[in-house]
């Protein structure tokens, strides 16, 4: 028996979108850091960028469950004496980028190294409901069907 081993000129990837309304934040970024990574297909090499493209729409209407919009608190540094500023994910969310809420979940799911940059440039989020991708074609994904938990009432 010969293991099949992917190239990176074998690879055939499509476009996924997914609709981020009322879906729990943690188990949506499972979903996509899987499609993004290629896990889904049977071609999966751990060393080949073999995943799909994935387009995440309505990631402002994203739900967190328990006190996750209150209590979780993201720390930074300024740089300057007593510069620690934080920001809780509730405010993140009503903030400015709601996006990057999702983005940062995911990539906190993806490995760090030039693989996973690389996959990263793979997820496309937007705020609202429109995205700048139909071009593309791209294939509705409904993840909320795989299991019940994955989408939660407001």
């Amino acid at each position: 028996m010969k293991t099949y081993v992917a190239k990176p000129a074998d690879v055939e990837r499509a476009w996924r979108v997914i609709d981020a309304e009322d879906m729990v934040l943690g188990r949506m970024a499972v979903e996509i850091a899987d499609i993004l990574r290629g896990k889904h297909k049977p071609t999966f090499s751990p060393h080949v960028d073999c995943g799909d493209f994935v387009i995440v729409v309505n990631a402002e209407k994203v739900h967190l469950t328990g006190n996750k919009r209150d209590g979780e608190t993201f720390y930074w540094h300024t740089g300057w004496h007593g510069g620690v500023k934080g920001r809780t994910l509730g405010e993140r969310l009503d903030g400015k980028h709601p996006e990057r809420v999702v983005v940062k979940a995911v990539e906190r799911m993806i490995t760090r190294n030039p693989l996973g940059r690389q996959v990263m440039r793979k997820l496309k989020v937007y705020a609202g409901p429109d995205h700048p991708h139909e071009a593309q074609k791209p294939e509705p994904l409904d993840l909320a069907a795989r299991n019940r938990k994955n989408k939660r009432a407001a």
